[in-house]
């Protein structure tokens, strides 16, 4: 079998970070000696949730692969922000910009919940808040693909949050009927063909204000377990969550 180097585009911070964890873990439980060390089992996780790496792969290199790898994720998701407590930042901010994006898996037993009419493709949704610089601040736990954006907001009680913290935050037309402190672009109706000059106006200026928010999603993916994830679906919330605290940590923000 062949191998070769390879890298992760993380920094030691991260590293370091991770291998702590996983450390205070070991100590807390009283572990016995495992083959990999702190430090070479945050490797393992890290080349597994950035570079996608399959665990058939890393076995190659690291063995035992799998038990690795999720623990490492449970430690992780364990110290992610839920949304009351997230939104404790997100008050202080400017304004907001949410959205949704799929986040595709192949392995489904059941088709229909996980299937998106919108992406044609399986998978499941997220939904994504992003401050005024368009920089990932919250990400929800992970929804069957089919549910709609504005479904999956009111079930993760997103909009209730953001209006009660009165919180301006823009959305797409996929959020349309939200209401509270959402602001919405206008949408041509059967009693209304034609949108005013006016309106148009409002809504080149809102999306450009949303597309900041496709920054945060993409900075999501640059995680590429996130390419398509290749597991249950009932894991994929415990993987986003784990990628959300990383990246955190990666930036030197909203770090716990």
């Amino acid at each position: 079998m062949l191998s070769y180097p390879a890298t992760i585009p993380l920094s030691n911070r991260t590293l370091n970070h991770l291998a702590e964890r996983i450390r205070g873990h070991r100590q807390q439980r009283k572990s016995r000696w495992r083959r990999l060390n702190p430090g070479r089992q945050a490797l393992l996780a890290l080349a597994h949730l950035r570079n996608g790496d399959t665990y058939t792969r890393l076995a190659a290199g690291f063995a035992t692969a799998w038990r690795y790898v999720q623990e490492a994720i449970a430690l992780l998701s364990a110290a992610a922000e839920d949304l009351d407590t997230a939104m404790r930042r997100i008050r202080q901010l400017a304004y907001a910009i949410l959205d949704g994006t799929l986040i595709p898996i192949d392995r489904v037993a059941d088709q229909k919940p996980y299937y998106s009419g919108k992406h044609k493709r399986h998978g499941v949704n997220v939904q994504v808040i992003a401050d005024a610089a368009g920089r990932l601040v919250w990400a929800s736990a992970a929804l069957p693909g089919s549910t709609h954006d504005l479904t999956a907001a009111r079930t993760h009680g997103i909009i209730e949050a953001l209006t009660s913290a009165d919180v301006m935050t823009f959305a797409d037309k996929g959020y349309q009927g939200a209401r509270g402190s959402l602001r919405i672009p206008f949408k041509r109706r059967r009693f209304r063909p034609k949108l005013s000059r006016r309106q148009k106006t409002v809504n080149q200026a809102h999306a450009k204000i949303r597309a900041r928010g496709e920054r945060a999603i993409a900075t999501l993916k640059t995680w590429k377990i996130l390419a398509k994830l290749r597991c249950c679906p009932r894991r994929a919330t415990a993987i986003v969550q784990a990628t959300l605290v990383l990246h955190h940590v990666e930036a030197a923000r909203y770090a716990g």
